[in-house]
């Protein structure tokens, strides 16, 4: 049986993608799988979870945090090893030079990123940019396999720097959600809702504001980064429409979107958010459970909204254009109730992890020739 061992110096043992997705369709698939990540050691679905203590801090994450991540990916001595952070690509060739198959998950693009990450002073961002590409590049030359959810208009950011790239979408399991759809469950009134990483890029201190000035109530949950960004946005008169759930688990999230009659996700234009041929994931489980979502305006939902009718788009920087969609969906259900439907359907015929895990073990199989 081929051993497959996950390393990951951020994301929690629980997260969807990584473990339910990725890690449980291997297991299903025949695979003896192994993930190394923060949290409680435990066997799940046929993985074998190993938690790992991973300091607080930037910089000791994503050296002391990762150090911890590689010792003990490296005593599970797995045949192929799939790295979730570019913390963890210094270990990528280690791992080569002993043998081992070795795919980096490239959850995002990370040269925009960094571009726009608020921690670097401004004028060392350029740089630090253009060093990680490259350092980037010479390692994924290297190893055997990069994964990437999608396109970013229309182009692949790694043609040339990698070997072989497989994109593998974070699409909802069908299983999952869209079977816990409910038209009877108990909606709360005017409620709207946000599930995710709460920063100002993200949309949020525009989204609070609109759903303040449109009488809604604003279910939010998830993480604020930085903590800082958290006060700043409590300290809005508007902050009395939030009703904030912090960081909820599975059945916390399922909850929500139930509770809830109206999905929002408002990218604000900025890194890689506009240029992405895909939908941001809540955007998805938005679908999946039939609620009406509120999205940005950017090229590739104005390309599913043309196919699908599920969303109202808007411009994420205009507050007022928000209002009047947030006044719009709580206003007229039976419109809402058509998005939702056309979201579902559209999860159901071509958004769902169903055919995004074909693509992944496909690759797995491959690994093993």
């Amino acid at each position: 049986m081929t051993k497959v061992c996950h390393m990951t110096s951020t994301i929690k043992s629980t997260d969807a993608r990584v473990f339910h997705k990725q890690c449980t369709s291997l297991s299903y698939a025949g695979y003896d799988v192994y993930l190394v990540a923060q949290g409680k050691s435990r066997e799940e679905n046929g993985v074998k979870v190993i938690g790992v203590p991973i300091p607080t801090g930037r910089l000791k994450r994503m050296t002391q945090g990762a150090r911890a991540v590689y010792k003990k990916a490296l005593e599970v001595n797995a045949d192929i090893y799939q790295l979730h952070e570019p913390e963890l690509l210094r270990y990528a060739n280690k791992l080569k030079r002993k043998g081992k198959k070795v795919v980096f998950d490239s959850h995002e693009n990370y040269t925009l990123q960094i571009l726009n990450k608020q921690y670097l002073p401004s004028f060392s961002r350029y740089l630090v940019a253009k060093l990680y590409r490259l350092y980037e590049t010479r390692v994924c030359r290297k190893i055997d396999a990069v994964t990437i959810p999608c396109t970013f208009n229309g182009k692949n950011i790694f043609e040339n720097r990698a070997r072989q790239v497989v994109y593998i979408d974070n699409t909802p399991i069908l299983d999952e959600l869209c079977i816990k759809y409910s038209p009877d469950y108990h909606k709360l009134k005017r409620s709207i809702c946000y599930i995710g990483g709460l920063t100002y890029a993200r949309g949020i201190t525009n989204l609070v504001k609109a759903a303040h000035k449109a009488s809604a109530k604003l279910v939010l949950a998830g993480e604020f980064s930085p903590e800082s960004y958290f006060d700043e946005i409590k300290a809005l008169d508007a902050y009395s429409c939030v009703d904030y759930r912090g960081f909820v688990d599975r059945g916390g999230y399922l909850r929500i979107l139930n509770e809830c009659r109206v999905g929002v996700c408002t990218l604000l234009d900025i890194g890689q958010y506009s240029e992405m041929d895909n939908l941001a994931t809540k955007v998805y489980d938005y679908m999946a459970m039939g609620l009406p979502a509120i999205v940005s305006d950017f090229s590739y939902a104005e390309k599913v909204n043309k196919k699908y009718k599920c969303f109202v788009l808007v411009n994420p920087g205009d507050i007022e254009e928000l209002v009047k969609a947030i006044d719009y969906l709580l206003g007229n259900p039976e419109v809402a109730n058509e998005l939702g439907q056309n979201g579902r359907r559209a999860v159901k015929e071509e958004f769902n992890w169903g055919i995004e895990e074909k693509k992944y073990i496909i690759l797995y199989k491959s690994l093993e020739q």
